[in-house]
Parts: structure tokens; sequence; C-alpha cells
């Protein structure tokens, strides 16, 4: 059988390009997954208590573009689901990112207040300031704040999620929890939050039925690629296994989770509690407070981050430093002088994505380009 376009992948990039190609172009596509499923790393399921559960951690969408939210709302319908998250600080409970309710958890009325006034006079009401920026203060009472949530809420955790330092990242990376001067409690401010109200999987499902899409689990692709007939490629795997690793491994982290079943309806206050300080774990997931399931039992996943390694773990995170980023510039050369390929994704792309811009970006590449030639 002869197909219009190969896709690598079966996550949000190849199912969104699939979908696009099929429906728009009304062209053949073949979708190849090296896992046994469809969805990538935001694949869930019911496990065998009944419990609806993320199988990779806990996803919730969320964005400001109104475009990816109209397209996915085409798959699914929502429920309404605003994200907050609690780390245990000194045994506290404490919301982050790091706001003015967390500075009143951990001080004092007055020093709180204090700290907040100061906050506010210096910076302003509603910023996000980066908490290595914060570090930068020449107020004497503001460095003592940031080298406290520095301490309490980062330094912590990125050492156990990514194996060092927050300074030792790209600065993006601890900016995406920035300290929020402010009394809002949620995790994202975006205008649209939510989570598909059947599930992901459901909503890729509803996404890839066409009669132009075919898909095979359980398949690498440099397995039959030669055996197929084709005329373009659309890859969103890790890029330097594209190029088989000629110029050497592109760094990324892992996570493992300890699922466990507990028969009581709830088991903590929220959707996700962090640990920066305590345990091996980084965190723990409830999932029903995402999905609203109504059961007497509940899932919990315990989550440890790890090294990846090839051929024995999945690739989750992209690890944002200048010796890498330079590393995967070299295989963006590698890659542009590719014919008839299009890379596209948060491993081919070698950024951290979230869902929604891994949306935007391949309804991007559909339009600007695929659409187009």
């Amino acid at each position: 059988m002869k197909f219009d376009f190969v896709i690598v992948g079966a996550g949000f990039s190849g199912c969104v390009l699939a979908e696009r190609i099929a429906t728009q172009l009304d062209k053949k596509c073949l979708i190849i997954e090296k896992r046994n499923h469809i969805g990538g790393n935001c694949f869930d399921y019911y496990d065998d208590s009944g419990v609806l559960v993320h199988k990779y951690g806990p996803h919730i969408f969320h964005t400001q573009m109104k475009k990816v939210w109209n397209y996915l709302s085409e798959f699914t319908d929502w429920i309404p689901y605003e994200h907050k998250v609690n780390a245990i600080i000194d045994g506290i409970e404490v919301p982050v990112p790091f706001n003015f309710n967390s500075i009143h958890k951990v001080f004092d009325k007055k020093k709180a207040q204090d700290l907040e006034d100061l906050l506010i006079s210096t910076y302003g009401l509603g910023v996000k300031i980066p908490i290595l920026k914060l570090k930068e203060t020449s107020n004497e009472d503001l460095k003592q704040l940031a080298d406290f949530i520095y301490e309490k809420v980062f330094l912590g955790y990125n050492l156990k999620q990514w194996g060092m330092k927050p300074e030792e990242l790209d600065p993006s990376v601890s900016g995406r929890v920035p300290v929020f001067l402010s009394r809002d409690d949620r995790y994202f401010q975006d205008t649209y939050q939510a989570i598909p109200k059947y599930g992901y999987t459901k909503m890729f499902q509803k996404m890839i039925n066409n009669k132009n899409i075919k898909v095979m689990l359980q398949t690498d692709y440099k397995d039959i690629i030669n055996h197929l007939n084709y005329e373009k490629l659309i890859y969103t795997g890790h890029i330097d296994y594209y190029f088989d690793f000629k110029l050497g491994h592109l760094p990324y982290r892992t996570l493992n989770f300890d699922m466990q079943t507990i028969n009581q309806e709830f088991f903590q206050s929220g959707a996700q509690i962090n640990y920066p300080n305590n345990h091996e774990y980084t965190r723990i997931t409830e999932f029903k407070h995402l999905t609203k399931q109504e059961h007497s039992k509940t899932t919990i996943a315990y989550e440890y981050p790890e090294e990846y390694k090839f051929g024995k773990n999945d690739p989750y995170y992209p690890i944002p430093k200048k010796a890498n980023l330079e590393l995967y510039e070299r295989y963006k050369d590698l890659a542009d002088n590719e014919k008839n390929v299009y890379f596209v994704g948060r491993l081919a792309d070698y950024k951290y994505y979230n869902m929604d811009q891994t949306v935007g970006v391949a309804l991007q590449l559909f339009e600007k380009k695929i659409a187009k030639n």
C-alpha cells in the first residue's frame, strides 16, 4: 500500500498532523508508534480498580491560544479544571508557585505582611518573578526571602528532577514556576484550563479515526521504513536517534511511577503535592482530583525522576543547558538538509513544550509548509 505520509510517533504532534493531512488534504497517512498505545505521554487508561489514571504523570491542559483550544474541542468535551499545587515545606502544605498566601503560611503575620508590602512596592502587584532573578535583589529582607524560597522550594526539587541545581540549567526552567506576587493559588493563569471529559486517549482516538489513517503500534520505524512506499516523512521522535547518534546522545530526564490504589475515597488534599526536600520522590499525584471521577477507591502515583538511558526507559524532558542545546543545533543542521522529512515535537525539536505549544507548532507546520507543498 502506498502512503502519502509516514508519521513516526502517535503523540500530540503525530496525531494532529495525521488528522490535518487526512481531513484537509485527503491524503493517506501511516502512523508508526514504538509503544503499545497512542497518545504519547498523555496516554490515560482505567486501572484494574476502574480508576482513570495518567500513565506518564499528571497532564493538565491549559492555553492562551484560542485556536488550539477550538481545534482540540472538535475531538473532546471538557471538564473545567484549574490546577493547584501544594508543596510540603517544613511540614506545612504551601501553595506553589510561591505567592503571598505561601508567605503568610510560613512566616508570622507581621513579617509576612512586611514582605508582601515590600515585594509590591519593589516589583508591583501581579508580577511573576523567576527565582534566580529575585535572588539578584540588593534588598536584604528580599534577599533572605529569595534564599528561603530557593532552598525550600527549588533547590531540592531541581536536584531530584534534573540532577542539577537551578542555576546549572537554562533560566527558562526555573522561570516556569516563578514567584507570583498575588494571592492567586492557581498553578496556571491561562484562559483555557481543563481536562478532556472522557480522557486523553479517547480524544486521540477520535482525532485519528479516519479511513486515510493507519496505525502500527509496537513498531520501531527503522525496522520497516525501507520496505514502505511513501512520499514524505514526519518525524516526532528524538532527533539524535533519527541520525543514529552520529554526533552523540542528547541527554534527557525520565520518570518512574509507583502507582498505588487505596481503599478510600481520597488520599490527599488535592491533585498534586510536591516534596522538594523530603523523600526520593518529587510529588504525589491523585488522579481523581483531576478527572472528577466518582469512585470508592483512589489511585495515587509517586513520581521518581531518573536518568534517561536509551533502550531502557522513555525520554520525557530535554535538558535545557548550553552544551545540550549546542549539540541539538548541530543535529538541526543535519535535519535541515533532509529532503521530504519534517521534524516536529518535544523530542525532535529538543524543546520543553507544553501540550498546547506542541499542538500549536504542529498546526503551524501543517499550515505553513505541508499544506502548501
